[in-house]
């Protein structure tokens, strides 16, 4: 019973009725600025984690999760061969051979540098699913020898296109003709158009039938490279050394810079917000000053009592605690709630002020994405409840150096 002493006392100061009002208002405010931390940094945190998700599914569902490709840069001779070497890993789902080249892209005085790729529309869309999504089931139009292509959005406008116009796509390669050595072009039929939201593909790439492709880049019965989907995207980085005979990227080797970019600015974000939680540490340290000096006299009687240091110290830790435990508590739970519902509040918001927070015109994420991670959320409350504990130490420990006979000399 007088091991827990300390904990008693400590609850009955918090419950106490005070007779200092500008502490109990420090107090309290010290709980809500904890509460609202907590808060701030599960919804940002969520919303950031949303956006890097959504950035992820729709480069991924673009770009594929690996690619095998020929060592030395040269071509796949046996690409059927290539695509039963992926696929006899248990890991891989599906696997579609492509052809990628850099052209020039030419439609009267509008020109503009492109990205290539031939492809067979119904293997690429198992390992680019997002690709029948962008173009809404156009890549299944590309018919072999009807010379036809589908272009990014952005690259579609910046070429004064419309559908059924005719592209000129000039390629890197020559062919001697009587009027001396030409640069090989090809006229195309634009069919239509895809947009995925990333200027990396909507402003620079084209799909066409890969028959096509290999015919006009004299590629013929040999392609750029085998895409393939995994069951588990993390698991790419394991399959490097998988695939013997040819050389294999995966995804976090592609695209590494946007997504160490990302994780950099979700730390950057987690610390600079933490300081909010900080500032109600203060507080904390503050109400527990004020009411160490408050209760000097009943320190002092507890003392002559005989309470030890260390149990004075005890009181008033379990009196901070407790305000950083409950401000925690509130934090998780308010915080977990809105970011759950945010895309929701965030469309009713939309409806009700009749704007739009995020215009499709001008961003390519246009909702407001949101994705809780039970890690994040712990995170957040250790961090919270850690900072709490530690502003405790001080007002704490100086109660616990109170002299009984000063403080009861003038009482």
């Amino acid at each position: 019973m007088f091991q827990s002493l300390p904990f008693i006392v400590g609850l009955r100061y918090l419950r106490a009725k005070r007779r200092n009002h500008f502490i109990s208002f420090i107090t309290l405010f010290s709980a809500i600025g904890i509460a609202l931390g907590v808060i701030i940094l599960i919804v940002v945190l969520s919303v950031m984690n949303g956006f890097e998700h959504e950035i992820r599914h729709r480069t991924l569902g673009m770009a594929s999760h690996g690619s095998l490709y020929s060592h030395f840069g040269y071509p796949i001779d046996d690409w059927q061969k290539a695509v039963k070497v992926a696929t006899a890993d248990s890991s891989v789902l599906e696997a579609a051979p492509y052809v990628e080249k850099q052209v020039m892209l030419n439609h009267r005085s509008h020109v503009s540098g492109a990205i290539v790729r031939g492809i067979l529309p119904k293997e690429e869309i198992k390992v680019a699913e997002q690709l029948d999504k962008a173009s809404e089931g156009k890549v299944h139009q590309l018919v072999p020898g009807q010379y036809q292509i589908l272009l990014g959005i952005e690259l579609f406008n910046a070429l004064n296109l419309r559908i059924g116009d005719k592209v000129t796509m000039v390629t890197p390669q020559t062919s001697v003709t009587p009027a001396g050595v030409m640069p090989r072009l090809k006229r195309f039929t634009v069919i239509g158009t895809f947009k995925v939201g990333m200027n990396q593909y909507d402003g620079s790439v084209g799909f066409v039938h890969m028959a096509d492709a290999q015919k006009l880049f004299r590629m013929k019965g040999v392609v750029s490279g085998v895409r393939i989907k995994l069951d588990d995207m993390f698991k790419a980085t394991s399959l490097r050394d998988t695939f013997s005979g040819y050389g294999y990227r995966d995804w976090t080797q592609q695209f590494s810079n946007i997504f160490t970019a990302l994780a950099m600015e979700k730390t950057v974000m987690f610390i600079i917000l933490t300081m909010i939680v900080v500032i109600a540490a203060f507080n904390i340290v503050s109400t527990l000053v004020m009411v160490v000096t408050d209760k000097l006299t009943d320190i002092a009687i507890l003392r002559t009592m005989g309470m030890s240091p260390g149990q004075i110290m005890g009181v008033f830790m379990v009196q901070g605690t407790v305000i950083g435990f409950i401000g925690t508590v509130i934090g998780v739970f308010l915080g977990v709630l809105l970011a759950v519902y945010l895309p929701d509040i965030a469309h009713f918001l939309e409806d009700q002020l009749g704007v739009k927070f995020f215009p499709s015109d001008i961003y390519y994420i246009s909702d407001v994405p949101s994705e809780l991670v039970v890690f994040d959320v712990v995170k957040v409350a250790f961090v919270s409840f850690f900072l709490t504990v530690l502003a405790t130490l001080y007002p704490a420990w100086s109660a616990s150096k109170t002299d009984p006979a000063e403080a009861l000399r003038y009482e």
